[in-house]
């Protein structure tokens, strides 16, 4: 089947709603190949840029708790609608910001947008796609990944002319998934009762829904080593760093559509994750001991592994959970996030005080007690994929 009889299955709405994921997700990438540019601007060592990425992630996964039960207050859309509107406000603050504090601050708001945005992209994407989950799903993880492929070359050039040129840039093209948001993406025809913040956490007691978010969380700690930490050990400036993470961005968007979709058919989700995830442990592993050269193309490589891993954790967040869309992805999100908040820092500072290596060790030491937790809970991942899902999940 070609990539353009895949989409003509999808309803315009669904399309809509991945395009709007596709330029939100671009300007996340904007900013990657511009971190060592603020360094050096502002002054600020490893850690405090890292701060850029942890107060993102750590105010996106505490708005997770919120983002689902508001989601069933105000409806998905409009809950979309107001966290692309804070996507593009905070974006363009981050431009006029004057100082690496009042950034890290700002990129709190940003993340709070994202984390509304995120949570209600996957469930209108899901809900208008008639019962088609693992479909849906590949094409939202397509639309992020390469969202996140094109976002570096624009960070890339514009960031060779000024670190806060990127920051405008992503407030610009949220805006434009602002306007495909409010005229075009569409509710979901069935409407999910009122949840609560309780419900979110206690989706996070079911086995399946806990084992899968850890696996995640775990996963994700690996992810921002790549992702935020590696750019400050790669002296290539601005537009290098820019086609890099490209090349990392466009495998990951190959991992996550056309890799995931052939793999889980044939060896099962949670197979195919625990193999996924050795594989990146060992990417990271030799990130740690390459030179320069070799470590630009790991960046690209891992880009698959983090792509394989995005997908098919997503699906499982679905399909092993009995509760609503919403409530699924925000309580997997929650978890998932909230762990790997720390990653960026924790990096920064590790690199910063004992030698480039040690974070890429160890990420890969994480992303390996990943894949013990799969040894540990993937029976019951499996029995939860099996089980058919209660009304809840409507």
């Amino acid at each position: 089947m070609s990539p353009l009889s895949t989409l003509q299955r999808f309803r315009p709405g669904v399309l809509a709603a991945a395009f709007a994921t596709y330029v939100v997700f671009l300007g996340i990438g904007v900013v990657d190949p511009v971190l060592p540019t603020i360094a050096e601007t502002m002054g600020a060592s490893h850690t405090m840029v890292e701060l850029l990425f942890t107060s993102y992630i750590l105010v996106m996964a505490i708005a997770m708790l919120f983002s689902g039960p508001i989601a069933t207050r105000l409806g998905d859309k409009r809950t979309m609608t107001v966290g692309v509107s804070l996507v593009v406000v905070f974006a363009g603050l981050c431009g006029l910001a004057p100082s690496i504090d009042a950034l890290a601050l700002l990129r709190g708001g940003w993340g709070l947008g994202n984390a509304l945005f995120t949570t209600t992209v996957l469930a209108i994407i899901v809900g208008l796609s008639r019962g088609d989950t693992a479909s849906s799903i590949t094409l939202f993880e397509g639309a992020l990944g390469m969202g996140i492929a094109s976002g570096p070359l624009i960070g890339g050039f514009l960031g060779s002319l000024s670190w806060r040129y990127p920051f405008f840039a992503a407030a610009a093209l949220a805006a434009v998934g602002l306007l495909i948001t409010v005229f075009m993406v569409e509710s979901p025809e069935t409407e999910e009762r009122d949840q609560s913040v309780r419900d979110v956490l206690g989706a996070l007691r079911h086995p399946a829904v806990f084992g899968n978010a850890l696996v995640g969380l775990l996963y994700t700690f690996g992810f921002f080593v790549v992702l935020a930490y590696t750019p400050l050990t790669l002296d290539i400036g601005a537009v290098g760093l820019g086609l890099v993470f490209f090349g990392w961005g466009a495998m990951l968007a190959v991992g996550s559509v056309a890799v995931s979709s052939r793999l889980v058919p044939r060896y099962g989700a949670v197979t195919t994750i625990a193999g996924t995830l050795a594989g990146f442990a060992l990417v990271l592993a030799a990130m740690g001991v390459a030179g320069p050269t070799a470590r630009l193309a790991l960046v690209v490589v891992s880009g698959l592994f983090c792509g394989i891993s995005n997908a098919v954790l997503t699906t499982l967040a679905i399909e092993v959970s009995p509760f609503s869309r919403s409530i699924s992805s925000a309580s997997y999100n929650c978890l998932r996030w909230s762990g790997a908040a720390f990653a960026p820092i924790i990096s920064g500072y590790l690199g910063g005080n004992y030698g480039t290596a040690l974070p890429f060790f160890l990420g890969a030491l994480v992303v390996v007690s990943a894949v013990g937790g799969l040894l540990v809970s993937g029976d019951t991942l499996r029995a939860a994929v099996s089980a058919p899902r209660g009304a809840g999940a409507d």
